[in-house]
């Protein structure tokens, strides 16, 4: 019994691992796109004399 109820604990924490994977991985290329933008779309007037694209 002990056994089963490991096994079980064990795939329900690997199921969870994978579906928090899951959608680390859609954030990170919903930022990636963002990040992608942000150098097409960067203003020439907001940039300094070298034409930063962070704002630091």
């Amino acid at each position: 019994m002990a056994a089963l109820i490991l096994v079980l604990l064990l795939a329900l924490l690997l199921g969870g691992a994978g579906f928090a994977v899951h959608i680390l991985w859609w954030i990170a290329i919903i930022v990636a796109v963002l990040w992608v933008l942000g150098f097409v779309f960067r203003g020439t007037g907001t940039g300094g004399a070298r034409g930063r694209w962070y704002r630091w």
